[in-house]
């Protein structure tokens, strides 16, 4: 958590705000409909827009994420840990298809 954003996560504003937002979204991910685990502004919060209402307490800037598309939002499809041209032979060694 960013230094700046730790009073704001820690309040309970925005507890209410991210407990009612889970609710409202009956607890399943936006994205792909497994459980969710993470309320999730779209709009990052930064420095500049921390004390914005519009923006970290509105749920139009909200989505209910796993911890899956929580890791595709924020590290995207070209650092993913999963690769379809090796696999492991039968002494658990990497090797290419």
């Amino acid at each position: 958590m960013k230094p700046y954003a730790k009073q704001f996560y820690k309040s309970k504003a925005w507890r209410q705000c991210r407990d009612a937002y889970f609710i409202c979204q009956h607890g399943l991910c936006e994205r792909c409909g497994d459980p969710g685990l993470i309320v999730h502004h779209k709009e990052y919060i930064t420095p500049s827009n921390i004390n914005d209402l519009d923006i970290t307490l509105n749920h139009d800037n909200l989505d209910l994420l796993c911890q899956t598309c929580l890791n595709q939002e924020h590290h995207g499809a070209k650092q993913s840990v999963v690769r379809d041209d090796v696999m492991f032979d039968e002494r658990g060694n990497l090797i290419a298809k």
